[in-house]
């Protein structure tokens, strides 16, 4: 039988150990994406923040467990997961649907009395913003016709026949969730929310982002970057060096 631990490690990924840091980084990935992605941002955080990466099931050397299709599952899921990361500060990060999985683990941590540092939404719009869209129900090709025109890093990647077999499953699923998340009306997060975005992202409105606003009654900063969807990827440096200015000192100050 599987212990709590054997299943923080299925779930959360420390790829840079940095036992001095004063505050931890959990990132959720991007529909389609892995822990993986967030290998580079580990790397440049460390050692003043400790990186964590969530790995969904479904991918990777997760391949062979079923997909979850709900954010709220994803969320319920991790929240399980997180107690051995708690010992200090935690801050959470999301990439688009990573985003809204995050906001629901932080509604989850706050709700047990246990507020994340911040909440830091990338390339997302506010869960209160919802669009109609029905991506997930493509045939392949439509829903690669959704990945290239996002110019996502995997989209290369996809031409071969093998690893699109292998990766569209778990795509389908992510887009599922996103598509199907609807915001239930509640109390706002006492948690800081951080929203960051790029100009020209198709997925996400400037006004659409702003909205995060709403969603907090702590501090609200927004910051919009050259780019589309994944402008994360032009800008990492800039992005990282944002993440440690918001998030060391905070901690270090306990808040």
């Amino acid at each position: 039988m599987a212990t709590s631990s054997d299943a923080s490690d299925l779930w959360v990924r420390r790829f840079h150990p940095a036992p001095q840091a004063p505050v931890r980084l959990l990132c959720l990935p991007h529909a389609g994406g892995s822990a993986s992605y967030y290998f580079p941002v580990s790397q440049r955080l460390a050692p003043r923040v400790e990186t964590l990466a969530v790995q969904y099931p479904g991918r990777q050397d997760r391949r062979n467990e079923s997909c979850l299709e709900s954010v709220r599952d994803l969320a319920d899921r991790i929240v399980e997961v997180l107690g051995p990361w708690q010992d200090k500060p935690l801050a959470l990060f999301g990439h688009s649907l990573g985003a809204t999985v995050a906001f629901e683990v932080a509604l989850r941590l706050e709700a047990r009395g246990s507020l994340p540092l911040a909440l830091i939404a990338s390339g997302r719009r506010a869960p209160s913003a919802p669009r109609d869209e029905r991506v997930h129900l493509r045939d392949d090709e439509g829903l690669l016709a959704e990945i290239r025109r996002l110019d996502g890093t995997q989209s290369q990647l996809l031409e071969d026949d093998e690893i699109r077999r292998m990766v569209l499953p778990s795509i389908r699923a992510d887009y599922k969730a996103a598509e199907t998340y609807r915001y239930e009306p509640g109390p706002p997060l006492s948690t800081p929310v951080y929203a960051l975005t790029g100009d020209s992202d198709p997925k996400a409105t400037t006004d659409e982002v702003r909205a995060w606003a709403d969603h907090t009654t702590g501090r609200f900063e927004m910051n919009v970057y050259p780019g589309g969807h994944f402008y994360l990827n032009a800008h990492a440096p800039a992005v990282t060096e944002e993440i440690a200015a918001w998030l060391v000192p905070a901690a270090t100050a306990g808040r």
